[in-house]
């Protein structure tokens, strides 16, 4: 059996990082458009500087659940404005609805969260619920996202308990990637843990233990500090790789 790892396309965390997206947008499509919750649409385009229309970027509403009604309508919508980079920016459901939209219109997609809640803008899977948000299924992309935008002074603003739930999620990454190597299990991707995978699940766990309650404190102050980015980090990046290349399938 082969040792595998998968990992996003490109990575950008600190303060300010939503800027980047018109030059990434470039990179991977002529035409972009952002898939935004309700409360991206109402709170953080308007007071991030960034006006979608002036730069050619469409904006569609998320309707609220990541289900196959949803996902039709996205298709369609994409498929009718000729979009060949989708942009996901929002909480977990808007997150795992353009990552499953995009593979199926094969066109790359770029994430952009608001809360560090969990590694869903890392990771290559995602959960489909019915309309009424039963959970249906969990969805394997062919690849990761192209690449993910983690703009700290975003995720600063949000309530703390999404942070800390990110780090009760990502706590469990170190152990569930050390029973995958002691027994020899296959990881997320087929293979066998990597040893960069496992390092990486470890970096995680122990970034959460130094610096978890420092990043609790500042993200209630809605302040961003190293702390603050190393667990953010911690909670979107390194969970997402330790778990898919070191954890459990």
């Amino acid at each position: 059996m082969f040792k595998k790892a998968v990992f996003p396309g490109r990575y950008m965390q600190g303060e300010g990082a939503l800027g980047e997206l018109p030059a990434m947008l470039k990179i991977l499509g002529k035409r972009g458009m952002v898939l935004a919750s309700n409360s991206v649409i109402k709170n953080v385009l308007p007071s991030s500087g960034l006006v979608p229309a002036e730069r050619g970027i469409l904006v569609e509403p998320f309707g609220g659940e990541c289900c196959e009604e949803e996902l039709t309508r996205i298709s369609d919508v994409i498929r009718e404005r000729r979009v060949d980079v989708l942009v996901g920016m929002g909480g977990g459901k808007t997150i795992d609805t353009a990552k499953i939209a995009a593979d199926r219109a094969n066109i790359p997609v770029i994430i952009v969260p608001t809360i560090a809640s969990t590694d869903a803008p890392t990771s290559g899977c995602a959960v489909l619920y019915t309309k009424e948000g039963m959970f249906s299924s969990v969805l394997y992309q062919r690849t990761n996202p192209a690449a993910v935008l983690v703009d700290t002074s975003i995720i600063a603003k949000a309530p703390v308990r999404f942070l800390v739930a990110g780090m009760g999620d990502a706590l469990s990454t170190w152990f569930e990637a050390r029973s995958c190597e002691r027994t020899g299990s296959q990881n997320e991707c087929g293979g066998t843990s990597t040893m960069a995978g496992l390092r990486i699940a470890r970096l995680c766990y122990d970034v959460l233990l130094a610096d978890g309650l420092q990043a609790k404190k500042d993200c209630a102050d809605h302040i961003v500090t190293p702390a603050l980015e190393r667990v953010v980090e911690a909670n979107i990046l390194l969970s997402g790789l330790g778990f898919e290349s070191a954890g459990l399938a």
